[in-house]
């Protein structure tokens, strides 16, 4: 029966027309939650509904399409020693390579063709192109693959990207025209193909004319340098992680991550507790110091009417099982190169937090005391009157809670670009600060595994659709830095919010309640969860079925909860979107370049208003 039914037909149907167009006769398909793409002789497509939608098909079609091509026209081997290392060359340089194979196919075959444009005109729908506003906005890859396809086939790109592209195609065809238009006459040729695409990279700046190509053993080295960081104090720690990249030690150069010896030697100190604290707590699958036994908040389970189909799919995992080591470090280094330009300011907002938290763990003097440090600003006194008594102050510490802060970061599609790159690089600096000022800090994302609802989805389609089924989409909880866990040993895990196809929907209400308990089982005396959002939860297979209000409904309730029964200090920003509705402080940026600043400011606030 299961032989029969529709969706097995369909994939027998895309396996039948991959392997013709491949000229493969083992290419096999697999349906997928996570995209499409080829992997070895395996050719994986986008899965539909079972009610087989046709936008879907099409989707899956072209994605099938758009393998099967590469498998039959390119060169892996080569392709790979083409490869620069720098992220956004890397990505233009593959967009470019899928634009060639997908012309050569849309060139011999009219089907093909339009199924590649039907899977091109759904991809753009979740593509951060067509949200660009502004040309630092609009990603390279996606522009240039779109231009250069209109080169090859002379299909112009779908109307909605065609205000992004006027951002940046008269710079593009200024700088490399004449590489486009040698690339279209070597479309047959993958190496000429490869070099003229290197020239490419090289004409708008995006790889260095001196840097060879085959250089693709660098990730792996720097990998292995930084695992070894873990042997070196504080000073060999900083002078090993810039030698990966001269832009790198700029960078930490003007950081003033070299702080002198007595810096130095407090960092060291610092860094050997965390170590020590992460090491105790290697059995913990959180990270979390050992759980006080009187929690009543975490035991509460409270009635907000909400449920979710099924819990068996949803995941917290760590950022670092999500990726490979070696495009772990290439994302990092993306990020870096984000934080070039921001430097003067990241600088001055480090610089400033940190002073606002160390003026709140100063101490205090407590003059005209009988013994203790002889106070030299009071001897004119006794100068002037011989027979005054020497004047004394003692040092007094002044109460400075012990403090633990989350950082929970919406990963859904909509932070793709500017905004996900700025919350990335805040996370990071607030997390160095902090760690310098002995406060504990936690980085966390939400978002799902897959669009349209994944495997939840399917699940309760062949329950036969039970009405009202509460959230219907598969969790994906990141952990990119443990509470205890030294900031230098999780920056690399920070670069992961770069990848491609991480971002999906975001279910606001349950992330919270997740970052909330996980505070809650801490020993610190102050608690504080910071949201960064760009505005209200979106899942389209759950709001599809259930009423509009649904996810909202229940991020307002668990938002009450918190701020009105929980010790936990709750703070949001909004990027581009007003989050004052939803929380009682909070704060909105209309400018992604705001964020950083008003991070610091928030969280300073929260250090002044209470000691």
């Amino acid at each position: 029966m299961a032989d029969n039914s529709p969706m097995d037909a369909f994939r027998a149907v895309l396996a039948g027309t991959a392997r013709a167009v491949s000229g493969d006769p083992e290419v096999e398909v697999a349906f997928s939650a996570d995209g499409g793409g080829a992997l070895g002789k395996q050719v994986r497509v986008p899965m539909p509904s079972r009610n087989l939608p046709s936008e879907q098909v099409a989707e899956a079609r072209g994605a099938a399409d758009g393998a099967a091509l590469r498998l039959r026209h390119h060169d892996a081997s080569l392709h790979g020693r083409g490869q620069p290392i720098e992220a956004v060359a890397r990505a233009v340089f593959d967009s470019i390579e899928q634009a060639r194979v997908e012309a050569l196919g849309a060139r011999s075959m009219a089907g093909v063709r339009a199924n590649l444009t039907a899977s091109l005109t759904q991809k753009l729908r979740s593509d951060p192109l067509t949200r660009a506003r502004t040309r630092d906005e609009v990603p390279l890859a996606s522009a240039l693959g779109l231009i250069l396809r209109e080169r090859l086939t002379g299909d112009a790109p779908p109307a909605a990207a065609t205000a992004p592209l006027a951002l940046v195609r008269d710079w593009i065809e200024e700088r490399a025209g004449g590489d486009l238009d040698a690339m279209a006459l070597a479309i047959d040729d993958q190496r000429a193909f490869a070099a003229l695409s290197a020239k490419l990279l090289q004409d708008l700046e995006l790889t260095a004319a001196d840097t060879p190509p085959e250089d693709g053993d660098a990730p792996e080295g720097e990998q292995e340098q930084e695992e070894g960081e873990s042997e070196q104090d504080g000073e060999d720690d900083t002078d090993n992680e810039s030698g990966g990249s001269d832009s790198q030690m700029e960078m930490r150069a003007e950081a003033g991550e070299d702080e002198g010896d007595e810096g130095e030697q407090g960092d060291l100190d610092e860094e050997m507790m965390s170590d020590a604290e992460s090491g105790m707590d290697d059995d913990s699958d959180n990270g979390a110091a050992p759980q006080r036994p009187n929690r009543p908040l975490a035991d509460l389970t409270p009635d907000f009417g909400y449920k979710a189909f099924t819990t068996v799919f949803d995941e917290v995992i760590e950022a670092n099982e999500l990726c490979e080591p070696e495009e772990l470090n290439r994302l990092r280094a993306y990020l870096d190169q984000q934080l070039v330009h921001l430097q003067g300011a990241v600088t001055k907002l480090a610089n400033r937090l940190q002073r606002r938290l160390m003026a709140q763990q100063s101490r205090s003097w407590d003059f005209d005391q009988e013994e203790g440090l002889l106070d030299a600003g009071r001897l004119a006194r006794v100068v002037v009157s011989p027979g005054s008594s020497l004047s004394y102050k003692v040092e007094r510490d002044t109460e400075f809670k012990d403090t633990i802060v989350t950082l929970l970061i919406d990963n859904s599609g909509s932070m793709r670009g500017r905004p996900i790159s700025i919350a990335a690089i805040s996370a990071d600096i607030l997390a160095r600060t902090l760690e310098r000022c002995g406060v504990k800090t936690e980085i966390l994302g939400f978002t799902t595994r897959a669009w349209k609802g994944g495997q939840s989805r399917e699940r309760w389609l062949a329950d036969g659709r039970p009405p009202t089924p509460g959230r219907l989409n598969d969790l994906r909880h990141i952990v990119y830095k443990r509470a205890d866990e030294p900031w230098r040993h999780a920056r690399r895990n920070l670069g992961l919010m770069m990848r491609e196809g991480l971002l999906k929907e975001n279910i606001d209400g349950e992330a919270l309640l997740w970052a909330h308990n996980r505070l809650i089982g801490r020993a610190e005396d102050r608690k504080v969860l910071m949201v960064i959002s760009d505005g209200a939860p979106v899942d389209d297979s759950t709001l599809s079925v259930n009423s509009g209000s649904y996810l909202e409904k229940h991020l307002r309730q668990v938002i009450a909860w918190i701020e009105g029964r929980s010790p936990v200090e709750l703070v949001a920003i909004g990027i581009g979107h007003d989050v004052t509705r939803y929380y009682a402080r909070a704060v909105t940026i209309m400018d992604a370049e705001q964020l950083g600043g008003t991070m610091v400011e928030q969280l300073a606030g929260l250090f002044d208003l209470k000691t």
